[in-house]
């Protein structure tokens, strides 16, 4: 018999050898804020209803309006079987560093939605340890598979939210604008008003403004 090729850009781990057995059901796992300077990662966890009514228009939340990722947002939130959503603060992925941090929080997604799904698919080329059942990655998953997809919309609804909170505490920064990422302006407001609290200092940009002496000459 023919055997069917693989996906492009997929890796797969299989499912640990004490995993219980549990239905086919698939969970999509996807994170927002990997790149920003300040604030959490987020990441989702999301298992669409095969019972229930196609929810239309999921893409690549990238490719969505801000309008259009909330409306969806409520619909993914109302129809998917389960759905979960986890944020690694900013002292976290300082503490650990922002990959180890964005698996951490996929397999503490996974892990709150494994007694519905049997299988992850997640967004990217990496795939956490620890998980509680098999895995897949895939390369822009999120624009390949649906359940991907939605978890790619809650994760990124869920941290621009996150965001325009903090621009309510640290307006100087315009964090409700370009939501932590390294902008000319952030970094300009970096640079006159130095990082606050919610700051990445792993980052190179924030590290050479709150500790700008690593960087002078010798």
């Amino acid at each position: 018999m023919r055997q069917r090729a693989p996906l492009a850009g997929v890796r797969s781990r299989p499912a640990p050898d004490d995993a219980p057995p549990v239905s086919a059901l698939v969970a999509g796992i996807d994170e927002a804020g990997r790149g920003p300077l300040a604030g959490p990662v987020v990441v989702a966890a999301v298992v669409l209803d095969p019972a229930r009514p196609r929810i239309n228009g999921l893409n690549d939340s990238k490719q969505l309006t801000p309008a259009r990722r909330d409306a969806l947002y409520e619909r993914i939130v109302e129809r998917a079987l389960a759905w979960h959503v986890v944020a690694i603060d900013a002292d976290e992925i300082d503490r650990i560093n922002i990959h180890q941090a964005t698996m951490l929080g996929m397999r503490l997604a996974m892990q709150a939605v494994a007694h519905v799904a049997g299988f992850a698919r997640i967004d990217g080329n990496a795939i956490p340890t620890g998980l509680p059942c098999a895995a897949e990655a895939w390369v822009d998953g999120d624009a390949r598979d649906r359940s991907i997809a939605a978890a790619s919309i809650l994760a990124k609804v869920t941290r621009d939210r996150a965001m325009f909170e903090l621009h309510g505490q640290y307006p100087v920064y315009g964090f409700d604008g370009h939501k932590g990422y390294g902008t000319p302006a952030h970094l300009a407001a970096l640079r006159a008003h130095g990082p606050c609290p919610q700051h990445r200092r792993s980052f190179s940009p924030v590290r050479a403004v709150a500790e700008p002496d690593l960087f002078a000459p010798a």
